[in-house]
C-alpha cells in the first residue's frame, strides 16, 4: 500500500507538470498561428493537446493508486482508463510522425511545400491521425486475446492488457515508425548537405559577398535538429517499455510486471513532459511568444501593484512628510 501510495503521488506530479506545461505551450503556439498561419504550428498545437490529454488520463489513474485498497476498480473502468491513455499516447507518437513529415516535405519540396501540406490536407491528416488512434486504444476492448483473463482488482496498464498487444502494436507500429523516421531524418541530411556544397561552391565563385548564408541554409538544418530531437526523446522514452513488453510476451516465466508497469512506463508516459519543453526550447515563434507572455504577466503583476498602492489612500506619506518637516525644524531650533 505504501509503494502503491507513493506511486500514485509521483503520478499525480508528473501529471500536474504534463497538463501545465503543455498548456502554456499550447497557449503560445496558439497566439502564433494567430500570427503567422502555419501549417506546421498546427502540427505541434495538436501535439501538445495529445499530451494533455496524457495528462489528464494518467490523473484519473491517482485515484487508482491512492485509494485501491479502499475502492477497488472494476475491470471495465479500468480497461477504459487505459485505453483512454493508450489513444492519447498513440495520438502524441503519431503526431511526431506527422511534425517529422511536415519538415520533411518542406525541405524536400520547397517550392510545393504550400500546394501539398494546405489547410484541407492538414485537416485531414489531424482528423486521421485521431481516429487511427482511438482506433489502436480501444482495440483491447473489442479484441479478447489482447485482454488478460484475471484481474486483481488493481488498475494498471498489464492488469487488464496482455503483453501481446504490445507486442503486436510494436511490431506493426512502432518499429515502422523508426524506420521512417530514420529515412527521414537521412534523406533531410542529404538534402541538407547538398544545400551546404552548392553555397559554398556559389561562395568560391564570388556570387555572394561576405559569406552570406541564406535563410533557407538556417532552415533546413534547424529543422533537422528539431526532428532529430523528438525522435531522439520519443525513442528513449517508449523503447524500453515496448522492448521488455515484448520479452515479456515471449518469455511467460519471466515476471517483469513491476518494473513495466512502475517505471518503464511511466518513462514513456513522460515523454510528454518533454515535448513542450523541446519545442519551447527549439522553435523561435513559441519561444519568442513565451516570452511576450511573461512580460506581460511581470507588466500586469507591476500594474497591479502600483494599484493596490495607489488605493492605500495618500495619509500615510503625508504623516512622514509632516514627520520630516517638523525633525527639520527642530534641527534648525537647535
Amino acid at each position: 500500500m505504501e509503494s502503491s501510495g507513493s506511486f500514485g503521488v509521483i503520478l499525480a506530479v508528473l501529471a500536474f507538470l504534463i497538463i501545465a506545461v503543455n498548456a502554456l505551450v499550447a497557449v503560445a503556439v496558439l497566439l502564433s498561428i494567430h500570427k503567422n498561419d502555419g501549417v506546421g504550428l498546427c502540427f505541434t498545437l495538436n501535439l501538445t493537446v495529445a499530451d494533455i490529454l496524457i495528462g489528464v488520463a494518467i490523473s484519473g489513474l491517482v485515484t487508482d493508486q491512492l485509494f485501491s485498497s479502499a475502492q477497488p476498480t472494476q475491470k471495465t473502468l479500468c480497461s477504459l482508463r487505459m485505453a483512454f491513455v493508450t489513444s492519447s499516447a498513440a495520438a502524441s507518437v503519431l503526431t511526431v510522425m506527422l511534425i517529422a513529415l511536415d519538415r520533411y516535405l518542406a525541405i524536400k519540396q520547397p517550392l510545393r511545400y504550400f500546394q501539398i501540406m494546405n489547410g484541407l490536407v492538414a485537416g485531414a491528416c489531424l482528423a486521421g491521425l485521431w481516429l487511427l488512434s482511438y482506433l489502436i486504444g480501444f482495440l483491447p476492448l473489442g479484441v479478447s486475446i489482447f485482454q488478460q483473463t484475471t484481474y486483481h482488482r488493481v488498475c494498471t496498464f498489464f492488469a487488464v492488457f496482455h503483453p501481446r498487444f504490445v507486442l503486436i502494436l510494436s511490431c506493426t507500429s512502432f518499429f515502422p515508425a523508426m524506420l521512417l523516421f530514420v529515412f527521414f531524418y537521412c534523406d533531410m541530411l542529404k538534402i541538407a548537405s547538398m544545400h551546404s556544397q552548392q553555397i559554398r561552391k556559389m561562395e568560391h565563385a564570388g556570387a555572394t559577398v561576405g559569406a552570406y548564408r541564406p535563410p533557407r541554409y538556417a532552415s533546413d538544418f534547424k529543422a533537422i535538429r528539431t526532428v532529430s530531437v523528438l525522435i531522439g526523446s520519443f525513442t528513449l522514452s517508449w523503447s524500453p517499455f515496448l522492448i521488455t513488453s515484448i520479452v515479456q510476451a515471449g518469455c511467460q516465466e519471466c515476471n517483469l510486471y513491476t518494473v513495466l508497469e512502475k517505471y518503464l512506463w511511466l518513462l514513456g508516459v513522460g515523454n510528454s513532459l518533454l515535448n513542450p519543453l523541446i519545442y519551447a526550447y527549439q522553435q523561435k515563434e513559441v519561444q519568442q511568444q513565451l516570452y511576450h507572455m511573461a512580460l506581460g504577466v511581470k507588466g500586469l503583476t507591476a500594474f497591479r501593484l502600483l494599484f493596490s498602492a495607489r488605493n492605500r489612500g495618500p495619509e500615510r506619506p503625508r504623516e512622514s512628510s509632516c514627520h520630516i518637516v517638523t525633525i527639520s525644524h527642530m534641527e534648525l531650533d537647535g
